[in-house]
């Protein structure tokens, strides 16, 4: 019989992607001081609080569900070591995630988001020049036939956004709209972001029948020129955008008076690269109700954010 003894640190890459990012920024020292002393015990289940978001975190990172994300800290020696477990240490169960969701709350979890932007911004990562501002669908979790027969068998004369939370599985959720031909039946995410960098500034959660203009004010940067698209291009957004100290340049509609051509097009020119935003993101909800999607929002961008991080920091050198 030969023994063997083994280093989870010599078993994970020296170029892993998990090892890039901590070494540019200590999530620990962010979470120790948001976590430790606001979300009470620290051995919460018996693991670290700061452990239990990095599992939440490593969720995100790779876009899997809580059952696949049990299995992937058993068998996976980078999630182990990124999640501070020895190898031989048991991992969380699928049921721990939920209740780790519920403790941390959207409120904590976006002064953590707003302390790593920070850290972005003092590094020279982020500076709020020039702003990408958009809005895209989720579709939340839903049954619309079970629930347009529970209508009728309410004697409701109409499936819509006054009847619906009668009847639906999420009550928080609604039906919007873009255009005469999209519908869908969710939420609606506010994104804005730093047109220097590709990286998420803020974002905001809504239930889709707020409209893109009205979602504005919850994602304005604190200064500068934002590029946005038609659905920003009313009276009030531009008032809502000046109280904030920001220019707004948005795409006119073609019956407006101002309407230029030339100047919507290199507007829509210096947008289009940004879009990538949305085309990474799932545009389905994982939880039911505006605050659990809203921690979903945070957890993903800021799981965006440090990826792409990882490559400023290989191409530019910050």
């Amino acid at each position: 019989t030969q023994t063997e003894i083994i280093n989870l640190e010599d078993l994970v890459p020296t170029n892993h992607l998990y090892r890039k990012f901590t070494k540019l920024i200590d999530l620990d020292k962010i979470t120790n001081k948001h976590l430790t002393t606001t979300a009470g015990n620290s051995n919460y289940k018996g693991y670290g609080i700061n452990t239990l978001f990095k599992t939440l975190l490593l969720q995100h990172l790779e876009d899997i569900s809580d059952r696949e994300l049990e299995r992937f800290l058993q068998e996976n020696t980078a999630a182990k070591w990124f999640c501070n477990f020895a190898l031989s240490d048991k991992t969380p169960t699928y049921s721990i995630f939920s209740k780790m969701r519920t403790k941390i709350g959207t409120h904590l979890l976006s002064k953590i988001f707003n302390e790593v932007k920070n850290i972005l911004k003092s590094k020279g990562y982020l500076n709020e020049v020039f702003t990408f501002i958009d809005a895209s669908h989720l579709v939340a979790k839903a049954n619309l036939w079970q629930e347009r027969d529970l209508a009728i068998a309410n004697k409701l004369e109409k499936l819509n956004n006054t009847t619906l939370p009668k009847v639906a599985y999420d009550q928080q959720a609604k039906f919007g709209a873009k255009g005469k031909n999209k519908f869908w039946y969710g939420f609606k995410k506010h994104i804005s972001v730093d047109m220097q960098s590709g990286l998420i500034n803020k974002v905001a959660l809504t239930p889709a029948n707020i409209t893109d203009a009205k979602g504005l004010k919850h994602v304005l940067p604190s200064s500068g020129a934002i590029y946005a698209d038609k659905g920003y291009c009313d009276k009030q957004t531009h008032i809502d955008a000046k109280r904030k100290g920001c220019n707004l340049k948005a795409i006119l509609k073609n019956n407006m008076k101002n309407k230029n051509k030339g100047r919507d097009s290199f507007i829509t020119k210096m947008r289009s690269p940004y879009e990538r935003v949305f085309s990474q993101t799932n545009h389905r909800t994982r939880y039911k109700g505006v605050a659990k999607n809203q921690f979903a929002m945070f957890m993903e961008s800021l799981a965006f954010n440090l990826k792409r991080m990882v490559i400023l920091n290989e191409e530019y050198g910050f």
